[in-house]
């Protein structure tokens, strides 16, 4: 586990670098496509308690609860304890002021990030007309990223998540139907 959660690390602080880079060079979107790809393996299941979190949480914000699964195993890798180099926090990676305007005093308590998260993903998704691409950029990206470039931003990084995020729904879509 602490391998996954160190991995986990060292791709959130290469999603920052490459926010930060305008035009990043063909190596580096090769390295993002060889690390996303990697990634979607390398996530361990959730436990029951996260998974039930995202049941009950994803029936009440009326949002796809694998869309959910799949935020968190790409945020995360389901690490409730995680933090990126930004400052994100928790299970959906909230940021402090955006975890505070959505009433989440304990970003790191399971139940408080799932719902927040889920309430922003939920609003996300209803600014978009329910495009998952475009919420799932948004949430990456920003929604005013979004709006400027009038669909999924041109940074290596955020297109790079939003291919691994509906990589990740299809596959716990498919585990549902089984």
């Amino acid at each position: 586990m602490e391998i996954v959660s160190d991995l986990n690390a060292v791709m959130r602080r290469i999603r920052e670098i490459a926010e930060l880079t305008p035009t990043p060079s063909p190596v580096f979107e090769d390295l993002m496509r060889a690390l996303g790809k990697g990634r979607q393996t390398s996530v361990p299941p959730p436990t029951p308690e996260i998974d039930r979190l995202i049941i009950q949480t994803a029936r009440t914000c009326n949002v796809d609860p694998a869309l959910i699964k799949a935020i968190v195993a790409n945020e995360s890798g389901f690490d409730p304890t995680a933090r990126s180099g930004a400052g994100a926090q928790g299970l959906m990676q909230l940021m402090p002021r955006t975890a505070a305007s959505l009433g989440v005093s304990d970003p790191y308590d399971p139940a408080q990030n799932i719902w927040g998260g889920t309430r922003y993903l939920h609003a996300l998704l209803r600014q978009f007309r329910g495009s998952v691409e475009l919420a799932v950029a948004a949430y990456n990206a920003g929604p005013a990223a979004v709006a400027k470039y009038h669909g999924v931003p041109p940074y290596a990084q955020t297109r790079a998540y939003v291919r691994n995020v509906v990589a990740s729904l299809q596959k716990y879509r498919a585990q549902r139907l089984r």
